[in-house]
């Protein structure tokens, strides 16, 4: 393996700004590391996505069979029901943790191993493109890095962020309504370590070199085990700098454009994408120039936007938004997505939506049975997500609407996912339209279960095996929605977007001039007129008149 001149220069430009001095020192333990991963490349189309990507967000363990590895489990289910359906897979995080449903990560090089091996990864990442989790940010206070800090052991000491008492942190962004800094006993003493998420999520020291060198190393791995798609999670909380907001700092953004210039030089089929839940300026800061940072960023402003959407009817404020998109370049796009492990966020709808509309939401998802998460800000805690499920979020769970009409409207908005510019993720709760998972709040306290129910088989296989089943319905319908939009040019996630001034009907136009899609999506209960004729890709059927309640119509 060797990497460019132009590649190294650019390498230790970054990190000579991270580590003043040291630029060129790190850089040899850089490409010392790159060495112990050779024959990762693999071939790929520039850029390495088309109209037939579409990725399903799952857990690990999101069906568990007796007698059977969980990720046997997922990779069976994977087969029978979605093969051909989805190009690839975004398992979220199999290693083992503690706390935060997989986010309190112990070890980033292991898979829990009640939920299976590496060999039942790379299984998995045969039949699918595998999205893996880089958990950047923190690791659990359980893991032995931490646990080494704790005993004082010289290596681990700069692997974490001490505080002194009284430092002012009053700039600090807080994601969550929680002390930022957490006391821990040392044997040499009582420290205030940085938690940023929770007392046992433990933030890494980026301003150590070897902190960084430790997670280029995981990445790499990742690769190693078949990951083709690399989820950068709460990467915009990676460096500090006391005084400031400490989010979406230079430094993150440069950590980021080495990883970008580390795949570059030993694995260019790899993608990378940001998950930053903050408003839309700030997230697409991540695209860098176009061509130097992540290639893909999460769509955030998108889940509540078409929340608004249905709720009232009214399609122009997400029309509006949309009409403004603009990827930097042909080697970004989108992550589109409506639902995911998390709850629903809502701050990435600031400055897009009015604070009143925003608080409806909130009031609609808690009225709908869902609860809300909230946030630290100078002014008082503000509601930072929705938890319940997408179905939910739609639907009143005892409304006395007929329930195929709200199968309709869910169609409608996950048919908007599909539409625009981009890479649909769906979450595997999408799939089968869930009910909120009020048992499992109930047990755990934690409203993010209300979305993260995890089948059995049999009750799975119950739910698919009943054609009158809301979840059996869903899925064909889905899945149906899935394979047209792969069997059409239009939707490749570079083609030419053009979003029509909308109100009742979303009007989106797909395409090049020769092979455009008309997407024309009714967002209200009541049909409506469309001055447009053609066949209908969804159908197949030839259409002209009125669109129907919560209608979706492809035309070409």
């Amino acid at each position: 393996m060797t990497i460019t001149t132009d590649l190294q220069q650019k390498m230790q430009a970054h990190l000579e700004f991270l580590y003043p001095g040291r630029g060129e020192e790190v850089l040899e333990q850089l490409q010392a590391l790159l060495k112990r991963y050779p024959a990762l490349a693999r071939s790929t189309p520039a850029p390495p996505w088309s109209e037939k990507d579409a990725v399903l967000i799952t857990y690990a363990d999101q069906i568990t069979q007796a007698g059977e590895a969980p990720l046997q489990t997922l990779q069976r289910f994977l087969r029978q029901y979605l093969h051909g359906v989805f190009s690839g897979v975004h398992i979220l995080p199999f290693y083992p943790y503690t706390s935060d449903d997989g986010f309190s990560v112990v070890d980033f090089k292991q898979v829990k191993p009640e939920w299976g091996s590496w060999e039942h990864i790379q299984a998995i990442a045969q039949d699918f493109r595998l999205m893996a989790d880089l958990v950047c940010n923190h690791v659990s206070a359980s893991s032995p890095w931490f646990q080494a800090f704790l005993r004082d052991d010289p290596r681990y000491q700069n692997y974490f962020i001490v505080v002194e008492p009284g430092t002012d942190l009053s700039k600090v962004f807080r994601p969550r309504a929680l002390p930022l800094l957490t006391p821990f006993q040392t044997r040499s003493g009582d420290k205030l370590v940085w938690t940023t998420f929770s007392t046992d999520q433990v933030d890494l020291n980026f301003a150590n070199p070897a902190v960084l060198l430790e997670v280029l190393d995981a990445l790499l791995f990742y690769v190693k085990n078949g990951a083709q798609l690399i989820r950068l999670d709460a990467v915009g909380f990676i460096w500090k700098e006391i005084g400031t907001s400490c989010m979406h700092l230079e430094g993150a953004h440069r950590i980021v454009k080495l990883m970008r210039l580390v795949l570059d030089a030993v694995a260019p089929q790899v993608v990378l994408i940001t998950e930053t839940n903050v408003p839309h300026r700030d997230n697409i800061a991540y695209f860098g120039n176009g061509r130097d940072e992540a290639q893909m960023v999460y769509q955030f402003p998108l889940p509540p936007l078409v929340l608004h959407t249905f709720r009232t009817g009214d399609a122009s404020k997400l029309a509006a938004w949309a009409a403004g998109l603009e990827s930097p370049s042909e080697q970004t796009t989108f992550f589109n997505f409506l639902a995911s492990h998390d709850g629903l966020g809502v701050v990435p709808a600031q400055g897009l939506l009015e604070p009143e509309e925003i608080a409806a939401l909130v009031q609609q998802a808690l009225d709908h049975g869902g609860r809300v998460n909230y946030k630290d800000t100078p002014e008082g805690p503000v509601p930072y997500e929705l938890c319940l499920t997408l179905f939910d979020a739609l639907n009143p769970p005892y409304s006395e609407e007929p329930e195929d009409l709200q199968i309709d409207r869910f169609l409608a908005a996950q048919s908007i996912l599909l539409s625009l510019q981009g890479v649909p993720g769906v979450y595997i709760h999408s799939l089968f339209g869930s009910p909120s998972d009020h048992a499992g709040l109930e047990e755990s306290g934690i409203n993010r279960r209300l979305n993260r129910h995890k089948f059995t088989g049999p009750e799975l296989e119950g739910l698919l095996g009943n054609p009158h089943t809301r979840a059996y319905k869903i899925l064909q319908r889905m899945t149906h929605l899935i394979k047209v939009r792969a069997s059409h040019p239009a939707f490749h996630p570079g083609a030419p977007q053009v979003v029509m001034e909308s109100r009742e009907v979303l009007r989106i136009i797909r395409g090049y001039r020769d092979r455009q899609v008309g997407c024309y999506i009714n967002v209200t209960p009541k049909p409506q007129p469309i001055n447009r004729v053609g066949r209908d890709l969804i159908s197949g059927k030839y259409f002209s008149g009125q669109i129907p309640p919560y209608g979706v119509l492809w035309l070409v």
